[in-house]
């Protein structure tokens, strides 16, 4: 708080502006050393110094409007990338929502997206730190958008159209945090529940929620950005999509495909490896859609009870990734290791699945040699494991 004092004055503002941005360790050192030097106070040196180098990672986020923002460390990791909350906003905007609250705001990730298309906003963080940086980052929608440091329970919900919810799934603080069970989340999950019995609203999760929590009149929507699966969504009210249980929002970039079905997809039948394997998008598989996405690219399961599919034609998706087949080579290591060297790879990417190995150590165990490169896949049928080298199809 001292901190974040010395920094919300116009001083500290204008001396965090004119910084260029601080890339590595070397740039916090030449910088706090210049700034001591012209008599900057410790607190400022260092709220000003550890904002500009957040601002340089939060970028991937929230691109350039991270030149104008204000973080905390664990709330810029919380936080939700500024295309995918686009991607939220868009949802309660196609229901009619006209003002919705954000319970649990953290530094106004979802809550910009929000205001951005002109959706009322009530912002609410338990923390005051939290609370102050989202009132800065919020502060250019006006009176469009309110700021609050107040518990989720207590809110006075009169008004708004829909609840937008994000419990605190970690520890407290603004450093380093740990993840907390699902039964100690805070606002408590069966809280959050039956506030969705009651109200439209939109619940941000871990993806890797037990399913066996999500209750059974809710949308649950499982979203990868650029690879990565972020966040599970569960959407009640007149914010679910009729008909629709289980969607996995695959985003590359500003583009963005949508499975959805009604329930579980059932699995396409097991068949012999083709001259290609293909591995579900992360939110894909979360969602439990592989077998929709193996019907509607004509392939099959691998294996039995594990995510990889195969088909013998090149596909194009952007619900799988693609591995061209080279061969089947000895699951052994040692036989694997000779193997490998007798084909000069001495860079090898190691996916996995249904195996259980440490991907690093098992590398090591290799000892690789060679200019090549390739995919190694290793996964099972039945009880017998099976090593597949492969070539990375490009997008």
């Amino acid at each position: 708080m001292a901190e974040l004092t010395a920094l919300l004055t116009s001083e500290g503002l204008r001396l965090l502006d004119a910084l260029d941005p601080v890339e590595s360790t070397a740039d916090v050192a030449r910088t706090v050393s210049r700034l001591r030097k012209a008599g900057h106070s410790p607190e400022l040196v260092s709220a000003v110094v550890g904002q500009a180098r957040l601002r340089v990672r939060a970028r991937a986020k929230f691109g350039d409007f991270a030149e104008r923002m204000l973080f905390t460390r664990s709330g810029l990791e919380q936080a939700t990338r500024l295309a995918v909350a686009a991607r939220h906003a868009g949802r309660l905007r196609d229901a009619g929502i006209g003002s919705v609250a954000d319970l649990g705001c953290g530094i106004g990730g979802d809550a910009l997206g929000f205001a951005a298309l002109g959706i009322r906003v009530h912002a609410i963080d338990a923390d005051e730190v939290t609370a102050a940086i989202a009132a800065y980052n919020l502060a250019p929608f006006g009176d469009a958008v309110t700021v609050r440091q107040e518990l989720a329970e207590e809110t006075d919900l009169a008004g708004v159209d829909a609840v937008w919810l994000d419990p605190a799934r970690r520890t407290s603080g603004h450093s380093e945090t740990a993840r907390v069970r699902p039964e100690d989340y805070s606002p408590p999950l069966d809280w959050a529940f039956d506030l969705a019995g009651r109200i439209p609203t939109g619940i941000k999760l871990g993806p890797g929620l037990d399913r066996a929590m999500i209750p059974e009149d809710v949308e649950a929507q499982w979203v990868s950005a650029d690879g990565s699966t972020v966040e599970l969504v569960l959407w009640s009210g007149t914010l679910a999509r009729e008909g629709v249980r289980r969607a996995a929002l695959v985003m590359r970039g500003d583009a963005a495909w949508e499975p959805t079905s009604p329930a579980d997809a059932a699995d396409e039948p097991v068949r012999p490896l083709g001259a290609f394997v293909h591995e579900p998008d992360g939110a894909v598989i979360r969602a439990r859609l592989i077998g929709d996405v193996a019907r509607s690219l004509e392939a099959g399961m691998l294996a039995d009870q594990i995510a990889y599919l195969t088909s013998d034609a090149e596909l194009t998706s952007p619900f799988v990734s693609s591995f061209r087949v080279r061969e089947v080579l000895p699951a052994e290591p040692r036989a694997l290791s000779r193997a490998l060297r007798e084909r000069g790879i001495g860079r090898l990417e190691i996916k996995k699945r249904g195996v259980d190995i440490d991907p690093a150590a098992f590398r090591t165990a290799l000892k690789l040699r060679g200019d090549g490169s390739a995919t190694l896949i290793l996964t099972r049928l039945g009880s017998k494991r099976l090593a597949i080298l492969a070539d990375r199809v490009p997008v």
